[in-house]
């Protein structure tokens, strides 16, 4: 295959995937761009389930199917490698958690030559598995569960702080740099808000279309939130600015129960207390409000699993946030202009064939 001829370079960051790679890989080959001008770049962190093997049947038939080796084993790592080892003009992020629309490349570069953006993205349509798993996509398809981002709770087409994954033309990273190796997470929340920073603009557009599986049980969901909340303040004090609003909200909720329950205890004011069961109150409104709104739409079923599942994501959120405080990472040097946004340039190709 002559490298003149790909278009599009496919990265997605991959480690223990063995229960959605395959559904993913299968969307990406459906795909109704050429295959002939595009590469998929798959970049495993040192999986240790069955996902290499999966992968490895697939690049035995697929000879634009590439499987690449991240030491580094962070998502971070894995997009630079990728985005290094890509030939196309247009460099499409993709996650393993989820399936693709037959058209979504090609509307990804169909959008960024129609607006001139750097980087445009879709909406994605929450879905997990098991009853608790769509208990936990509900929830996390509404503004009360994960405030006002535009991809999960839908928004109008338009220039946005923030999109999932992301579709890129290659300049974008010649001219804004790689990701922050520094973040484990919510390395593409500081990508978009350098994009931003710097001049660029990032687009959301409604035409590109995705299904993301979340979390599919409580203790899975739990733990989504608490390293969530603690990345959300290491990655707020390592890159300033690059956060937004509704991911501190948690953190907020979680200080004045704390806060007002300090102040039951050691002052004798009632006034603390009515004020205390007030937040509760409201919150526990909005709750039930909630819970009962998406429930009728969907069903009945998830009603009480909603109105636990909204507090146990805010409060571990929020604790995660307190975590991140004492984290000794969310001390280190702002990120400046451009310190550790380069990765590894090459990755060992493992294709099967």
């Amino acid at each position: 295959m002559s490298i003149t001829n790909i278009v599009a370079s496919v990265v997605v960051p991959i480690r223990n995937e063995e229960h959605y790679i395959k559904s993913c890989i299968e969307s990406l080959l459906q795909q109704d761009y050429p295959a002939e001008q595009l590469e998929i770049l798959l970049v495993d962190g040192g999986s240790t389930d069955k996902t290499c093997e999966i992968i490895q049947h697939y690049c035995a038939q697929q000879p634009h199917l590439h499987l690449l080796n991240n030491p580094d084993r962070t998502v971070p790592y894995a997009l630079n490698m990728g985005i290094h080892a890509a030939r196309g003009r247009f460099i499409v992020i993709m996650g393993a958690h989820s399936t693709y629309a037959d058209d979504y490349i090609s509307k990804c570069i169909e959008c960024l030559e129609e607006t001139g953006a750097e980087n445009v993205g879709g909406v994605a349509q929450t879905r997990s598995q098991g009853f608790w798993g769509e208990a936990i996509a509900l929830m996390q398809s509404t503004r009360f569960g994960v405030g006002n981002a535009a991809y999960r709770v839908g928004a109008k087409d338009g220039y946005v702080d923030t999109v999932p994954f992301g579709a890129f033309p290659r300049e974008t990273f010649e001219r804004f740099g790689c990701y922050d190796v520094r973040l484990t997470r919510n390395q593409d929340n500081e990508m978009n808000y350098r994009i931003r920073k710097n001049g660029g603009k990032n687009y959301l557009s409604n035409d590109i279309k995705f299904t993301y599986f979340c979390r599919d049980s409580i203790s899975k969901l739990i733990k989504n939130g608490f390293q969530n909340g603690k990345w959300g303040i290491i990655t707020s004090f390592l890159c300033p600015g690059s956060m937004s609003l509704r991911h501190f909200i948690p953190l907020l909720f979680v200080l004045s129960l704390l806060m007002l329950g300090l102040a039951v205890w050691l002052l004798p004011h009632p006034f603390w207390l009515y004020l205390l069961l007030a937040e509760l109150g409201c919150y526990g409104s909005l709750d039930v409000a909630y819970a009962l709104r998406v429930s009728v739409k969907s069903a009945f079923k998830y009603f009480l699993p909603l109105i636990i599942l909204y507090p146990l994501f805010h409060i571990s959120y929020g604790v995660g946030s307190l975590r991140g405080f004492l984290s000794p990472i969310g001390w280190g040097k702002n990120s400046g202009a451009g310190e550790g946004l380069v990765g590894p340039e090459t990755g060992e190709r493992k294709d099967a064939g």
